[in-house]
């Protein structure tokens, strides 16, 4: 199934959570795409400076918690809403759940009440497929299994804001996608205090220290590259049977925790190896993997790039940018 990319073109675009390393990958992608695109970011988990910069572009700093810079977005009056932004991720959420209820709660409530009164065309909800089926659900994670089991605030949360877009796409008819991310990585995200692994792991690799592992290493992530995460949200954005559907944007692959960790150590010519330290009292996945096998049938999402590939290109990107992610990471 080809990506109908034409169909973009012109279109008026919202970007929630836009400086983001999946928000900025997408924002960038539309753009060249001539998609006419409005970002709002508080840039509480990202820099001004991973924004393209290009005048289809136009960059809000705010919350989506703050009605008026939402009706700035707003004003623009979107075709497609892309609702990216949250407060990420689980040891976050643990130790700021009311603010992660704020803003994955009230903020997905806000964002939903404002695309319906716009009369958006479609929204495109960014669920976690790590986060909702719980630490107990068989493997491959499949978009039909869903548990209330849920380790931590930010899983929760989540999973309401999949709860309110059932609501609004029942009671409203508006036409929503819940994508459902795995452990996305890749180029244009910063390392910082709760973020992802693998940025984290490449800043601390470059400045030789050695890399904290929580648990054993055998540990499993599907990590998933984000330019194949973004190929997926364009493709939900154009295809109509994907209307009020939740789906999985994965690699359909399983990578060890170690082995990532070796990799990256490698890549850098880290010599100093590997902090082990005692697993994290939410983390009660051993292993991640998730399906794509919807995501293949109702899109024609075929994820291309493997993990040591887009694992190069991170390391790439951090080199071409490391001044600046130097400047800005704060631990």
């Amino acid at each position: 199934m080809t990506l109908d990319t034409d169909y973009l073109a012109g279109k008026r675009v919202l970007v929630t959570g836009g400086a983001g390393a999946i928000g900025s990958t997408l924002v960038g992608t539309l753009a060249r795409l001539d998609s006419k695109v409005t970002i709002i970011d508080d840039l509480s988990a990202s820099q001004r400076w991973t924004v393209p910069e290009h005048p289809n572009v136009d960059f809000i700093e705010g919350s989506i918690l703050d009605e008026q810079a939402l009706r700035q977005a707003f004003s623009s009056r979107p075709e497609f809403v892309y609702h990216l932004a949250a407060l990420f991720a689980n040891q976050n959420s643990v130790d700021h759940p009311e603010t992660d209820l704020m803003v994955n709660g009230m903020g997905t409530l806000r964002v939903l009440e404002f695309a319906n009164v716009a009369g958006v065309e479609r929204v495109m909800y960014a669920s976690s497929g790590c986060s909702i089926y719980g630490a107990g659900a068989p493997l491959p994670l499949t978009e039909g299994f869903m548990s209330d089991q849920l380790s931590t605030p930010y899983q929760i949360t989540k999973m309401l804001g999949e709860l309110y877009a059932n609501f609004f796409h029942n009671h409203y008819d508006l036409s929503i996608v819940r994508t459902r991310f795995f452990n996305s990585f890749g180029p244009g995200e910063v390392p910082g205090p709760y973020r992802n692994v693998i940025p984290n792991f490449v800043y601390w690799a470059m400045n030789q220290q050695p890399l904290p592992i929580t648990g054993s290493g055998e540990e499993t992530r599907d990590w998933t590259y984000v330019g194949d995460i973004v190929d997926g949200l364009l493709r939900a954005a154009t295809t109509p049977e994907a209307d009020g559907e939740a789906i999985n944007l994965a690699s359909g692959k399983e990578t060890r925790v170690i082995d990532m960790a070796n990799m990256v150590n490698e890549l850098t010519e880290n010599p100093a190896g590997i902090d082990w330290r005692e697993r994290r009292k939410w983390d009660h996945h051993s292993r991640l993997l998730g399906s794509v096998t919807k995501a293949g049938e109702v899109l024609g999402y075929k994820p291309t790039t493997e993990f040591p590939e887009g694992l190069e290109n991170t390391v790439l990107w951090f080199r071409e940018n490391w001044d600046r992610i130097k400047e800005t990471t704060r631990f």
